[in-house]
């Protein structure tokens, strides 16, 4: 339907663009005509393809608390623990695992 309208729309001013007898004398009056005469027509066209698209929206953001894991715990719970040692010229640190 909308091309239908559009298609009579441009034949119209093209059909209104067209020198009659009095203005065949104007020799710019043409070339004005016609430059505003497509830019009408680009306008109307380029309007009716911007609406006719369907639009991405994106959905609004939304918290999520996050979930809990349960785990089962089978023997000592380990961990990584810095420790600091004298090795005879200065202290240095290192790394222990160590088990509750």
């Amino acid at each position: 339907m909308n091309f239908k309208i559009i298609a009579l729309v441009a034949a119209g001013l093209s059909a209104a663009a067209l020198p009659t007898a009095a203005e065949a004398r104007c020799n710019g009056c043409a070339v004005g005509a016609g430059v505003v005469g497509g830019l009408a027509v680009g306008a109307i066209i380029g309007s009716a393809i911007a609406n006719g698209q369907p639009r991405y929206v994106e959905p609004a953001p939304a918290y999520a608390p996050p979930q809990r894991v349960y785990v089962e715990e089978e023997g000592p719970v380990c961990h990584v623990e810095r420790q600091r040692f004298w090795d005879g010229y200065g202290w240095r640190h290192r790394r222990v695992e160590v088990c509750d």
